[in-house]
């Protein structure tokens, strides 16, 4: 059994992604970031970087992980599938997983901080992570045009990166004319787990289209920011 401490985020979707594609059984604990639970001693406790997700394996004596990447490893590694044995096949995993989370991420992060929840909008800061998060959707248009999947199977790198680049929208990032990408964007959505996963721990799909839901979660974000 995983105990699984999250919230409706990209990265939080990364590690429930992952859980429901590979069909382990687990606990959703709900954290309130916007309320600071993951600052508080029984969450430290678990990460002590006070981010989430994080797990408690409780098969390997209520060890916590903690990092979405490396959650995704280790569940992948726990079922033996979505991530190959052989060398070369990890590798080119491991490479794309790892664009996700030294690029994609940290790239489209930073759009929602200037273009969504920074109270002063900056264009050139704006323009810059935008722009960053578009460059690196037509690195993964190329690769796709090469293949169906980021590697040479559906693996973990695909859901790891899917999880991000499907919010495209809120980073204000354009995915026009990247057909190879769209096609995959779609094709991921059709995997199973995908689906369930993004509406762990709730479905926050509704938020570009409800205005007063789009504004709560904007002033949340910003409290959280500021903080």
């Amino acid at each position: 059994m995983i105990d699984l401490y999250t919230a409706p985020t990209p990265n939080g979707h990364k590690a429930s992604c992952t859980l429901e594609a590979l069909g382990f059984e687990y606990n959703t604990h709900f954290v309130n970031i916007t309320e600071g639970e993951q600052k508080k001693p029984a969450f430290l406790a678990i990460n002590p970087n006070g981010r989430i997700p994080a797990i408690v394996d409780r098969d390997l004596g209520d060890f916590p992980i903690f990092e979405s990447g490396a959650i995704m490893i280790h569940l992948a590694e726990k079922a033996g599938r979505l991530l190959p044995t052989d060398a070369k096949g990890r590798a080119m995993v491991m490479q794309w997983l790892m664009f996700q989370m030294g690029g994609v991420g940290p790239m489209m992060g930073q759009a929602n901080v200037f273009f969504r929840y920074f109270p002063e909008k900056i264009p050139a800061a704006i323009d810059r992570y935008q722009n960053e998060s578009r460059r690196l959707f037509e690195v993964l248009d190329k690769r796709l045009s090469e293949s169906q999947w980021l590697a040479d199977d559906y693996s973990i790198a695909d859901i790891a990166n899917w999880c991000w680049v499907r919010t495209h929208k809120w980073s204000g990032v354009s995915v026009d004319g990247l057909d190879h990408l769209g096609r995959w964007l779609n094709t991921m959505r059709e995997q199973p787990g995908m689906q369930k996963g993004i509406e762990v721990p709730f479905s926050l799909d509704n938020l570009l289209e409800d205005k007063d839901a789009q504004k709560k979660f904007t002033d949340n974000a910003n409290k959280l920011l500021q903080k």
